[in-house]
Formats: structure tokens, C-alpha cells, sequence
């Protein structure tokens, strides 16, 4: 049981807002508001806003909101990551209103981090979606891999996924030929299948030469080469035999790395996305100070 209260989960390009009572959601709002679409000092008035639509209650802010190109930010951190040392290090740039920090790799070899993502990989645990100990993947544009310890994010990769695969369509040579609809369809798992090869960037120029001596059908290649690169992130995380992973996704995306973590050898359990974040940004905010 809490009190209720608004959480935003507020990205670059999208904004979902939800008014939480008792940790069930009673009015959610979806926009195109990302951060990007907020013009200099504008934040206070967009929340502001907000707050007043869905009842005026205090407001908890996730994703790049909290990053150095949104309003206020809320830092990071680092690994090992409890759910409590994200809630104690909320950000408060007025009142009512928290901010999620993000959180970080940062080791003498290693860097990564993660802003909004948190929120659903602790809360998948913390709702019982996931065990405490698992690896998490969440796919998207930076596609995430959590190592999840005693519930805590204890280490994770980024993998550039999604945006490899739009920066390939729009401007390199093989771009062209990347036509027809992407599912876990026959050229799909052919992709997939053609990355245990590990030469990547051979297999990509290969998308050129199979259109230019007619051995793939138009409109295949976009579907073979979304394989190829999810199916080499794929194979880079599962290093056991039968691998499970708890998948945070759905539709598409949940489809598609279904197809790759099970042709790499691995086990996909599909978990629920909104629930989790619904139980972490929940869970963070009873946790706050």
C-alpha cells in the first residue's frame, strides 16, 4: 500500500505518465514530449502541467529527464545497484517532484550506463517477475543486459543494437537492398544462424553481394540482417548451454529475441515490461526518503 502519486517515465523521444494508487494504475497519458521536444526552461511548467491533469499529486521522474540533456541531473549509481541506493539518491529539483538517478558501470576497464532502464530491471525482481539472480535483457534502441545479484543490477552491457541497425539502413551501402518488413520469420533466423560465423562485418557486405548476384529475394534483407546483428548480440551474452533470460519486452521485439536467444542456445522467458516498471517506480518511491 502507498500513497498516490504520479510517475513519468520520460524518454528522448516519447513521454508516458501514469497516476499510481496503491500500486495500481488508474489513468495513464502517452505523448511524443520527449525531452528533446521541451524547449530551454521549460520543464517546470511541463510537470507542472502534468501534476495538474492527473490530480495534482507529487511526481516521480525517470529516464532522460534526469540526464545531463534533460532538466535536472540526477547522476548515476554505480554497481552493484540496490533498489534502496537508487531510491536514497533521488534527485529533488523542487518540490514534489523526484527524479530517478540513472545507474553505472565505472571500473578502471569499463564504462557504461543506463538512465530509465533501472527502473524496470529492479522492479521485475522486486515484483517477483524475475528471480533475484538472472540475466535480464531489454531490447531497444541500446539494448541492455543486466546480471542481476541478490536483486541488485551488479553488472550490465549496452549493446548498440537497434541504432546499428537504423544507422545501416540510412546511410550505408547495403541500406538499399534493406527493404521489406522485419519478424521472426525464415530470413530472420537465417540471420541469426549466419552470426555463430562471428564475422559480422563480412556477413554485412554479404547482404550487397547476395542482392547483386540475385540470391536473396527483394524485400528479405532488412529481415536477415536485423538476425545477424541481434543474433550476434545474442550469442555474446549466453555463454552457458541453455541460457536463461529474462526477456522485458513485448510485440516485436519480444518475437525477435525469442527467435535469436533460442537459435543461440538460450531460453527466453518474456516478462512484463510495464509491470515492472510499474512495481519499481513504485517501489523506489516507497523506498524514498
Amino acid at each position: 500500500m502507498s500513497a498516490p502519486f504520479i510517475a513519468v517515465d520520460w524518454g528522448t523521444t516519447n513521454r508516458r505518465a501514469y497516476r499510481i494508487e496503491n500500486g495500481e494504475v488508474v489513468q495513464t497519458e502517452r505523448d511524443d514530449m520527449g525531452i528533446l521536444s521541451v524547449p530551454a526552461g521549460g520543464f517546470p511548467a511541463e510537470v507542472a502541467a502534468l501534476r495538474a491533469r492527473l490530480g495534482g499529486l507529487p511526481v516521480v521522474l525517470a529516464g532522460m529527464v534526469g540526464s545531463n540533456r534533460g532538466w535536472h541531473d540526477a547522476g548515476y549509481v554505480a554497481c552493484s545497484a540496490t533498489i534502496e541506493a537508487v531510491a536514497a539518491a533521488m534527485a529533488h529539483p523542487e518540490d514534489g517532484v523526484a527524479i530517478v538517478p540513472g545507474v553505472c558501470v565505472d571500473t578502471p576497464t569499463r564504462a557504461d550506463v543506463m538512465r530509465g532502464e533501472e527502473v524496470q530491471l529492479l522492479g521485475a525482481v522486486a515484483a517477483g517477475l524475475a528471480p533475484a539472480d538472472a540475466l535480464l535483457c531489454q531490447p531497444g534502441t541500446h539494448n541492455k543486459w543486466a546480471v542481476m545479484k541478490g536483486g541488485a543490477i551488479a553488472d550490465f552491457t549496452t549493446a548498440m543494437t537497434g541504432e546499428m541497425f537504423a544507422l545501416l539502413k540510412a546511410h550505408a551501402l547495403i541500406g538499399s537492398e534493406m527493404a521489406g518488413e522485419v519478424d521472426a520469420d525464415a530470413s530472420f533466423r537465417e540471420g541469426v544462424e549466419a552470426s555463430a560465423d562471428a564475422d559480422l562485418l563480412s556477413a554485412l557486405f554479404g547482404v550487397r553481394a547476395a542482392s547483386v548476384l540475385g540470391k536473396r529475394a527483394p524485400g528479405e534483407a532488412a529481415a536477415y540482417v536485423s538476425g545477424l546483428l541481434i543474433g550476434s548480440d545474442c550469442r555474446a551474452r549466453i555463454i552457458t548451454p541453455a541460457q536463461v533470460v529474462h526477456l522485458l519486452a513485448d510485440g516485436l521485439l519480444a518475437r525477435l529475441y525469442t527467435a535469436a536467444i533460442t537459435t543461440a542456445g538460450g531460453q527466453a522467458v518474456v516478462v512484463d515490461s510495464h509491470a515492472s516498471f510499474v512495481a519499481g517506480i513504485t517501489r523506489i518511491r516507497n523506498l524514498m526518503p
